[in-house]
């Protein structure tokens, strides 16, 4: 259980706690949602002990590991399914030592911990974890530095699910996944066995992964029963009370000062009078809650051109002389909205990028409209932006004929205020790059707008409001998207990227997202069974062999010292009067090898059945 009472902390004389407190059960999942800037980071820190709390207390139970994402796996030569085994340090160090002990009951304490914990599972578990999050067989056994920032953000996270830690802390770990990666993140979540904390601004995630909400707001915590949708419903129904509460009362109080001011100098009322007083000086008084400041997008509307705007021809395209994509036979209206699934790696960014022109045809034929102009959007963006600007500077060098009131108007109509116009975008938030890099690409009122990934460090109002600007907006969309909730209210048109291929998926996202989730599952043994088994690649067949030698020499080493150990006890010497002791220690050690050699037999009969089930 995790327990946090009356937390009190400030930054640079800011509170972002006043008195918090929640408790969450061991084992429950729950959403830290509030607003930017609110301190949820902040809390992920001082549970972490990195921040010393200014009073209050935050309890775990002793022994609890706490675990979080690091910022990034460095770039070193270790492969990527050795790095996420040796994120389980206990594993790691028994492991070690079981090569190098000697000692008979030590020996057995640490095959009875390792069958205790699956270790000889792991190099499966992890493997699987890194299967889900992207990486197929080759890329695992490649080294960490052969990847970018962001594929080795997804390897740590790898790491820290394949540790299990007591205490799983998540700070948007969605912004570095494709939609698959977050459909698998958002499955393996629900069935983790120990408690999840998770930062997340995806509606979907917050819905199916989780238990319950915490919601942070004016410094204090609240934990809400229910997914994101309840929470939400709980919450405007609050919100409406108070605020019913409160007008109850300003009526109440408008008609006591009334009958004062009217009656306080007339003596046969004057005590009636005073009563009043008396009665509005006790009232307690009921705020209103404050009407959030609402977030906006407004996109400029194109004309309109002749339909297609685009249409492609069996075409290809790739880079160099590697085909990415082939035989493509598509169509983009003005009114279309599309959403690109498919894997991670399987050309979706290469489509976009043949779409905004931004990638040359290599075979076939793609035809335009005239006048033809497309706004791109795509997270590298967002970290092009010159540091050392202001949002209006930006704005300044593509519109430098433009009035700066105008150029203002356009920052507010993206939620960039007046502070946020002057500040450079160094010291803007990551929500806050995202908007100007939107408003960068809508700037010319594109007929065809793509985006990519454009809600990675939105919240869940600047989400639901880019929603409302997709539905309101006249030109065609084109997503490339993790967050289901933002690809299901905008899209109409889903096109698959798969095997070199485009082409329309008929089904709902419902459809997909099941199917990607039972891709994931074990495959079940066809009925009746085939006359020929299948036999496993060789990469599979060699790990399970390794398996199998590793359960036999486990095997053959505690047998050796159960021998020893019954030589031991059969010995006259030990028998001898005084030495009980002794002989209870003796028989203990034994106790423990047999324990051990029982459960190292286990394990090798289990390897044996899953290499004769492979085909070995």
């Amino acid at each position: 259980m995790l327990r946090i009472d009356d937390l009190h902390y400030s930054i640079s004389g800011r509170p972002l706690f006043t008195g918090a407190s929640a408790t969450i059960p061991t084992g429950h999942k729950v959403g830290l949602v509030g607003r930017n800037g609110a301190g949820k980071t902040t809390l992920f820190r001082l549970i972490r002990g990195e921040l010393s709390l200014e009073s209050g207390s935050i309890t775990l139970p002793s022994r609890a590991r706490i675990g979080g994402v690091s910022q990034e796996v460095p770039g070193s030569d270790v492969s990527l399914i050795d790095t996420v085994l040796a994120a389980d340090t206990e594993r790691a160090a028994l492991m070690a030592e079981a090569g190098t002990a000697t000692d008979p009951a030590r020996i057995a304490e640490i095959q009875t911990r390792l069958a205790d914990i699956d270790a000889w599972s792991a190099e499966a578990r992890a493997a699987s974890i890194l299967k889900g999050l992207g990486f197929d067989d080759d890329d695992q056994r490649m080294p960490c530095s052969a990847f970018s920032g962001g594929w080795r953000m997804r390897v740590a996270l790898a790491a820290v699910l394949f540790a299990q830690p007591d205490l799983l802390l998540l700070d948007e770990p969605t912004n570095y996944l494709d939609l698959e990666g977050a459909l698998w993140l958002e499955n393996y979540l629900a069935r983790y066995p120990h408690t999840v904390i998770i930062i997340s601004h995806d509606r979907g995630l917050l819905n199916r992964a989780v238990g319950a909400i915490l919601h942070l707001d004016e410094r204090k915590l609240t934990l809400y029963q229910g997914g994101y949708d309840t929470f939400a419903r709980t919450r405007a129904e609050q919100r409406a009370v108070q605020a019913a509460q409160a007008k109850k009362q300003a009526d109440h109080r408008a008609h006591l000062q009334k009958f004062v001011d009217r009656f306080k100098a007339k003596a046969s009322k004057a005590k009636q009078a005073q009563a009043r007083v008396k009665m509005l000086e006790k009232m307690e008084p009921i705020t209103a809650p404050e009407e959030a400041a609402r977030t906006v997008f407004t996109f400029p509307n194109p004309e309109e051109l002749s339909p297609p705007i685009i249409a492609l021809e069996s075409a290809s395209c790739g880079y160099g002389d590697t085909v990415v994509l082939r035989k493509m036979n598509l169509r983009i209206d003005q009114d279309d909205r599309i959403a690109l699934l498919g894997k991670n790696g399987q050309g979706k960014s290469t489509l976009s990028k043949l779409l905004s022109d931004r990638l040359p045809l290599m075979g076939g034929r793609m035809t335009r409209a005239n006048k033809l102009r497309i706004g791109f959007f795509a997270q590298h963006q967002v970290d092009e932006l010159h540091i050392d600007e202001t949002p209006l500077q930006h704005l300044q060098r593509e519109r430098p004929e433009v009035q700066q009131s105008k150029l203002r108007a356009q920052l507010a109509g993206f939620g960039l205020g007046a502070d946020q116009a002057e500040t450079e975008v160094g010291r803007l938030s990551g929500g806050q790059k995202a908007r100007l890099s939107l408003l960068l690409a809508t700037l010319d009122a594109p007929h065809l707008l793509i985006l990519d990934e454009p809600t990675n460090h939105l919240d869940i109002e600047s989400r639901e409001a880019l929603v409302e600007a997709l539905t309101a907006y006249s030109g065609a969309v084109i997503l490339v998207s993790h967050d289901m909730h933002l690809l299901s209210m905008v899209a109409d048109r889903l096109w698959l990227v798969k095997d070199g291929l485009v082409t329309p998926y008929e089904d709902d996202l419902d459809s997909y997202r099941a199917l990607l989730l039972a891709s994931d599952k074990p495959a079940k043994r066809a009925e009746p069974a085939p006359d020929k088994p299948k036999r496993a690649d060789r990469d599979i067949m060699q790990a399970l062999r390794a398996d199998l030698r590793k359960c036999e020499d486990r095997v053959g080493k505690l047998t050796e010292m159960r021998e020893k150990l019954d030589a031991k006890l059969a010995d006259p010497a030990l028998y001898e009067p005084g030495k009980s002791d002794e002989i209870a220690k003796w028989q203990q050690k034994h106790a423990e090898v047999m324990d051990g050699l029982a459960r190292a037999e286990a394990l090798w009969m289990d390897a044996m059945e899953r290499l004769d089930a492979a085909g070995g």
